[in-house]
């Protein structure tokens, strides 16, 4: 999915990608990762606080962001951070859609949060040092939680910063925050859920999201639109609902991480 959002008055839409191939942008993740460690229970935010590098000064924030600058040195990550499904389709299948240009399963954003949450399960086992590296392990979760939820590219949310925050992210966080203890808080129980006792449901945010690019990224646009007002101001509710679930849901999974 290629959305990309111009200016504030016009926008200019180009589609030319199946699924959801691009990340939210150095603000949007750092939404996602500032409302989770602000929801981590105590054991979890200890579990960060110790895994984060001493440079972050325990800001997850900071680093949130540090799976896309390593995709040049790690070139086998760059699959993990998106989903292709088949054009015309609005649904997602695991089994079918979650593999790399290889066909090798599991190489997408969905298998990523598996193996990273599998990973970080390790931590604080006193049998025997982690043969993982817990620390990229915590920053690739962290990142990829962020990017199983997206479904616009990070000019959306530049425009809503620019338009509705006189571009200052953390007035925008702020009002995420109050969304999620106030319009949405009826909701967030059921955000932080796991079915069948799983420590991680990224199948589950990777459906919605496809879901929400049908009924809202693509809905009554045609390739190469000028997109006005309308547009952006109807699908900006949706924007940031799913920032506001990627953050409840980051801190969810590590919660169970962590206990």
């Amino acid at each position: 999915m290629g959305l990309k959002f111009c200016a504030p008055a016009s926008l200019f839409l180009l589609l030319s990608l199946p699924a959801f191939a691009y990340g939210w942008g150095v603000d949007g993740h750092a939404i996602i990762c500032q409302i989770a460690q602000e929801r981590l229970s105590e054991s979890a935010a200890a579990a960060v606080e110790d895994l984060l590098p001493n440079y972050a000064k325990n800001n997850l924030s900071s680093l949130c962001t540090w799976a896309d600058r390593v995709k040049f040195r790690y070139r086998w990550s760059s699959p993990l951070h998106y989903i292709d499904t088949p054009d015309g389709l609005c649904t997602y299948d695991y089994d079918r859609d979650c593999k790399d240009e290889d066909g090798v399963k599991g190489r997408c954003v969905s298998g990523g949060i598996t193996n990273y949450t599998n990973q970080l399960l390790d931590y604080g086992n006193s049998s025997s040092e982690s043969q993982y590296n817990l620390t990229e392990a915590l920053l690739f979760l962290a990142h990829l939680m962020g990017d199983v939820h997206q479904v616009w590219d990070d000019n959306i949310v530049e425009t809503a910063e620019e338009r509705f925050y006189d571009d200052n992210v953390e007035e925008f966080t702020e009002a995420i925050k109050q969304n999620i203890t106030g319009e949405w808080s009826d909701q967030v129980v059921k955000w932080e859920k796991c079915s069948n006792n799983k420590v991680a449901c990224p199948d589950v945010y990777a459906s919605e999201s496809i879901e929400a690019a049908c009924d809202w990224a693509y809905k009554d646009v045609k390739n190469n639109t000028q997109l006005e007002d309308r547009y952006f101001l109807s699908r900006l509710p949706v924007v940031n609902l799913r920032l506001a679930e990627g953050g409840v849901r980051l801190a969810a999974t590590l919660n169970r991480i962590f206990g």
